[in-house]
């Protein structure tokens, strides 16, 4: 059993008579039961009704039946130990404010705080209504967490009827702190939370990554706030996507640096009944993103790795990047992704041996539950579509995981093999001087190929070994194990040297690359299946 005091009395009566309905009731009241919330509006009302009638002089409680005990932030407004007066006796209700006035006020229409969020959106109909969108939606979830956007005024109003109650309370030598009034989200959540899991089947979670969200609105929000933007200018600015200035976080602010004399002077204390209830504006929902990773080949010299668009003119009709997602957007029904990988080749590089890592985030799938047989034949359906790519390693990993695919990344390793042409012809000797060297030290000027995307700077990076095979007196294939990041082309030819020292000056003439090829990226990621 859970009861107001006697004490509570003044804060019931100076609500009801106001127009607040019996939820906000209880918020003002202090009262943390999140059981007595989800009683129906109507009994709520009637006990109440019934609460503030009784004779003042007796000590008595109104309570319905409820599991949960109050919640430590429960308190009710003080003076003294028992909320009494001076005199020993409680404080009287100054006139207009009896009983007979609160039930008047009370019995229906929009309520002066909560502007109806505790009244019929939490009725069953609404809850259905939500439900119905977001079974419509066709989303797998196994848990939900839920939130709701209310509109900035609330906040003005909340502010107004604890002022009202504030002076009414000190002149009858109470008190009532405002960071001890329940919040409306924390109350609205306690109501429909359990609504919501039986309707859905599935329990609400703070942590489930499947969210519901309703946005509520009002039509009235401008007018009511306008008179911070006349006392408070600086705290409204306008801004990007945003449709009004009118936002919750500017009001907020707004709220902590207005004077309680100058709101007084601006708004209603109590705040009078509004004209219309909230509106629902929106119900949606959103599933965290599922992570995909592997390891991909390409065997193309005419596959960019992203989407090849200059000036908005496609270059390719193709790229691994849509290859592969192309098959997981359709399996996992995303919105979207993001591609990225452990570097990239260029669009007449080949990438051989055991691939290139990369990971695909898909933004608000529907579908979230593959086994590692479903995964299995993803990847032979990416496979089969086409002879360019293939994947192997195809897995499900954390957005943790991926940051291993990037740590590091400089000090890896990566091998590669050129084709090299040179206007001199080759002797033996050339061949074995680049085999003996070790460790070689370039700086790379940002290439004039890229200068356009990347800015200009000096890198400094290392070919760890080389062995060069002849081919014929002007070819010859160089293997180079390198530091990853180094620009191999640019290695080759000197890009007019911007590249120090290159092929062309270590064996003093011109050289120029004509094929390369990746041969590993020795990046211990995603783990091998």
């Amino acid at each position: 059993m859970f009861a107001l005091a006697e004490k509570d009395r003044p804060v019931v009566q100076l609500l009801l008579s106001a127009g607040t309905c019996p939820r906000c009731v209880l918020r003002f009241c202090c009262v943390g039961s999140q059981m007595l919330y989800r009683h129906p509006d109507k009994d709520l009302l009637k006990d109440l009704q019934d609460f503030v009638k009784k004779d003042e002089g007796k000590e008595d409680t109104v309570g319905l039946d409820g599991a949960d005990p109050p919640c430590k932030r429960m308190r009710h407004m003080e003076e003294g130990a028992d909320g009494l007066n001076h005199n020993g006796a409680l404080p009287e209700v100054p006139p207009g404010k009896d009983g007979n006035a609160a039930v008047e006020s009370s019995a229906g229409g929009v309520c002066n705080v909560c502007l109806g969020i505790l009244q019929e959106f939490c009725q069953a109909d609404f809850v259905k209504k939500v439900c119905q969108k977001v079974h419509s939606a066709d989303y797998q979830f196994s848990s939900f967490v839920f939130s709701v956007s209310l509109p900035p005024q609330l906040s003005v109003r909340e502010r107004a009827a604890w002022l009202g109650l504030k002076q009414d309370m000190r002149n009858l030598g109470l008190t009532l702190e405002k960071d001890d009034i329940v919040q409306l989200k924390e109350a609205y959540k306690w109501i429909i939370h359990p609504q919501l899991s039986e309707e859905l089947g599935v329990p609400a979670d703070g942590k489930s990554l499947f969210e519901v969200s309703v946005v509520f609105a009002h039509p009235e929000t401008d007018e009511e706030c306008h008179f911070l933007a006349t006392t408070c200018p600086d705290c409204f600015k306008p801004a990007k996507n945003k449709q009004s200035v009118f936002t919750r976080m500017a009001v907020i602010k707004a709220l902590e640096k207005i004077k309680e004399e100058d709101f007084l002077k601006h708004f209603p204390c109590p705040p009078s009944s509004p004209k219309n209830p909230c509106d629902a504006l929106e119900i949606q929902c959103n599933n965290g993103a599922v992570f995909v990773a592997g390891r991909y080949n390409k065997y193309s010299r005419n596959l960019p790795q992203t989407p090849w668009i200059i000036d908005g003119e496609r270059k390719l009709e193709s790229s691994v990047e849509e290859l592969i997602s192309e098959h997981l957007m359709a399996e996992f029904k995303a919105d979207s992704f993001n591609f990225s990988s452990s570097g990239r080749e260029d669009v007449d590089v080949r990438t051989l041996g055991n691939g290139r890592p990369f990971a695909m985030e898909l933004v608000n799938p529907r579908r979230i539950h593959f086994t590692a047989e479903d995964m299995k034949r993803l990847q032979q359906a990416i496979n089969s579509s086409s002879d360019k790519i293939q994947v192997r390693d195809l897995q499900l990993v954390t957005r943790e995981a991926i940051g291993r695919m990037k740590e590091g990344e400089e000090e890896k390793t990566k091998t590669y093999s050129a084709l090299i042409w040179t206007d001199k012809a080759i002797q033996r000797e050339d061949i074995e001087f680049l085999d003996g060297i070790k460790e070689l030290q370039l700086e790379q000027k940002t290439p004039l190929r890229v200068l356009h995307r990347r800015p200009l700077a000096v890198r400094s990076r290392r070919i760890h070994a080389m062995s060069a095979q002849l081919l014929d007196p002007h070819h010859f294939r160089l293997r180079l194990t390198t530091q990853a990041g180094t620009y191999i082309k640019e290695f080759v030819h000197g890009d007019f040297g911007r590249t120090k020292p290159n092929i062309g000056s270590l064996l003093n003439r011109t050289a120029d690359i004509l094929e390369l090829d990746v041969e590993s990226v020795d990046v211990d990621w995603p783990p091998t299946l």
